[in-house]
């Protein structure tokens, strides 16, 4: 039996792995378009490889995945977080989990990870192909037929489509014409670019905050960054991939709301009014409200106009009630977004609808498999896009191999 994996990343990896563990006597090959394999691997989690996330609660843990969570929730109960990690540790590689709850390599470097499924693979006499960009797969009888750039035609009799996410519709058309449906790609996980953001000046600035679409449902609580193009940090992340849909149709032109203070419960104006009246003498800019950062809240004095010296005693309702709205309400519009460093996520991919929750096979071309990000599922930053790509790979290496 021969199976070919098209895609030489996590999923593919892992696919081919599986495969050739299951059925020792299948050759695997794995396709790769480039001439590396793994690049984003190497490049996850600032180099040291967000692997996968401790949660472990099933309906949390499928709570983190914008698409998919219907899918996941079956796949995660036959291969899960859990045993990732048993997985890598019987391989000898030692990981730790970071209070957060993300799962790094106990050397925090990408390469241990690299290096594992390389030995892995070879251990297992998996062939690995680069420069092999695929153009066609063609179904036989009982076979398929894998159209490759400049090379030979290649016969096998499975394939495991693992070729990650494309940012444009026409670049799945090889997949569409075996008749399958696609969801058109839209980019996920992406910062927030604001021209003309007042708080460019304190790029650097991290506060736990609550962000808003503006006339959506969508909201996030987190760390939100601020930088010298917009906003950035874990809450906006999670908010971009939630909202990707709406925010693409919205051509990335849409207005936030930002709450600083969301670490003050029930917090309204009474309580800037209780602040001047126990601080009458002292300087407004002095006084700093419920640990907001510093330069921010000499930024919002300086938007209600406050003077250098002006005390509490001093401060008018006016100038109150415009720092109340700053700090749970303040408004910034958004125009374009920038892909958060190099981890590039889209939502969208081949439908779920035609895929079996249990095997990754697609229910209109037998023997046809699919893993990781070629599929409509992606997740937040934590380590969950990696989990889903070791999870379908497993399931479709599994059965691929039968």
């Amino acid at each position: 039996m021969v199976i070919a994996v098209i895609g030489g990343g996590a999923a593919g990896f892992f696919s081919a792995i599986t495969c050739a563990s299951v059925n020792t006597g299948a050759k695997v090959i794995i396709l790769e378009k480039s001439d590396k394999v793994l690049s984003k691997v190497r490049v996850s989690g600032g180099g040291r490889c967000n692997v996968t996330n401790a949660c472990s609660n099933l309906d949390e843990f499928v709570s983190n995945y914008p698409r998919g969570k219907e899918l996941l929730t079956e796949a995660f109960k036959i291969f899960n977080n859990k045993d990732v990690i048993d997985w890598f540790k019987k391989r000898h590689v030692e990981l730790k989990t970071e209070q957060d709850g993300r799962v790094f390599p106990i050397t925090d470097n990408s390469q241990t990870i690299i290096d594992c499924l390389l030995r892995e693979a070879s251990r297992l006499n998996v062939a690995i192909r680069t420069k092999s960009t695929v153009r066609s797969i063609a179904k036989n009888e009982h076979s398929f037929q894998i159209g490759i750039q400049n090379e030979a035609p290649l016969q096998c009799d499975r394939v495991i489509i693992a070729s990650g996410g494309y940012p444009q519709r026409s670049q799945y058309n090889w997949i569409h014409e075996l008749g399958l449906s696609i969801v058109d790609p839209v980019p996920s996980l992406f910062t927030f670019n604001i021209p003309e953001s007042p708080l460019k000046e304190l790029m650097g600035v991290s506060q736990l905050s609550e962000i808003r679409i503006a006339k959506t449902p969508f909201s996030y609580q987190g760390p939100l960054l601020i930088t010298h193009w917009g906003l950035s940090g874990p809450a906006i992340l999670k908010l971009s991939a939630f909202a990707a849909r709406e925010l693409a149709e919205a051509t990335y032109d849409f207005t936030v709301h930002v709450n600083w203070a969301i670490n003050m419960v029930d917090f309204s104006e009474k309580e800037l009014k209780r602040i001047r009246e126990n601080n009458p003498k002292k300087l407004v800019r002095n006084v700093i409200p419920f640990s907001l950062p510093k330069r921010l809240w000499e930024l919002f004095c300086d938007v209600a106009e406050i003077r250098a010296f002006e005390n509490w005693a001093e401060l008018g309702n006016k100038k109150l009630q415009v720092l109340y709205n700053l700090i749970v309400k303040q408004t910034l519009h958004v125009s374009g977004k920038t892909t958060f460093k190099e981890e590039f996520v889209t939502c969208g991919g081949v439908s779920l609808n035609e895929i079996n929750i249990h095997t990754m096979e697609s229910q209109k071309q037998a023997g046809l498999f699919f893993a990781g990000e070629a599929l409509d599922i992606d997740g937040i930053t934590g380590g969950f896009n990696f989990q889903a790509a070791w999870t379908t790979g497993y399931i479709a290496g599994t059965n691929a191999a039968k």
